[in-house]
């Protein structure tokens, strides 16, 4: 089954599930958001989602975080069914940063819409329910860490209307970035700020992607393909 949890010291979420729980959420966000160059002016968002199936991917394959869960299987019904088997099976999970797997929930609204148009009758779709499953998934997870009165108002926001069409992702790497310098008190204060930050384009972020679009200068990139100045660290206190 798969699971989202806050990390321990609130800088982002844990993805878990079986093997199979995150080939499958992997495989319907693949087929969801399109082939590269499909969506041109969603390019930019399309990257950071590859970069959380990138985690998820690896996970899977077990290069991330093993743990053992509890299957639900009791001994006396073991004792019942005449049989031997573990009561635990083992579960893949990988880190994504808050600012990340969050705009990753916005984004797949737009991706969403725009597989639906093209599939057309899309009532017996196997993809779209798994991308709506994560999605709730995350804003539960994140409505336990937030107050109930703050929460409403977040979820407003991300039933909004807001596109991701030629999105400044340089403004997730900045609140990415906020978040990792921060001690796990700062971050639960703020967590619900930087979710509305993420879900409504205001206009901080408009004066934010101002700037990018004046850093390309008289190359004129692409508003996906300016890179910032800082690199992330290599340790994150998750």
């Amino acid at each position: 089954m798969l699971t989202i949890t806050a990390t321990p010291n609130q800088a982002g979420v844990k993805i878990s599930g079986d093997y199979f729980d995150l080939d499958e959420l992997n495989m319907a966000i693949y087929r969801v958001i399109g082939e590269e160059g499909k969506y041109y002016d969603y390019q930019g968002a399309r990257m950071r989602i590859l970069g959380m199936c990138y985690e998820i991917r690896h996970a899977a394959q077990g290069d991330r975080n093993i743990e053992s869960v509890f299957n639900g299987l009791h001994e006396h019904t073991k004792v019942q069914h005449g049989f031997i088997a573990p009561a635990k099976n083992i579960y893949f999970s990988a880190e994504v940063l808050w600012p990340e797997v969050l705009f990753a929930v916005l984004a797949l609204k737009d991706f969403a819409v725009l597989y639906a148009k093209e599939q057309g009758h899309t009532d017996w779709d196997l993809n779209l329910p798994v991308i709506a499953k994560f999605q709730s998934l995350v804003l539960d997870c994140l409505q336990g860490h937030v107050p109930d009165e703050v929460f409403s108002t977040v979820r407003e926001a991300f039933s909004g209307p807001s596109s991701v069409e030629e999105y400044a992702i340089q403004y997730i790497d900045m609140l990415n970035l906020q978040i990792i310098d921060m001690e796990k008190a700062d971050r639960e204060k703020i967590l619900p700020a930087i979710a509305v930050k993420v879900a409504r384009q205001d206009k901080d972020y408009q004066a934010f992607r101002s700037e990018v679009l004046r850093a390309a200068g008289p190359g004129k990139q692409s508003i996906h393909e300016i890179r910032i100045g800082r690199e992330y660290p290599e340790n994150i206190n998750w």
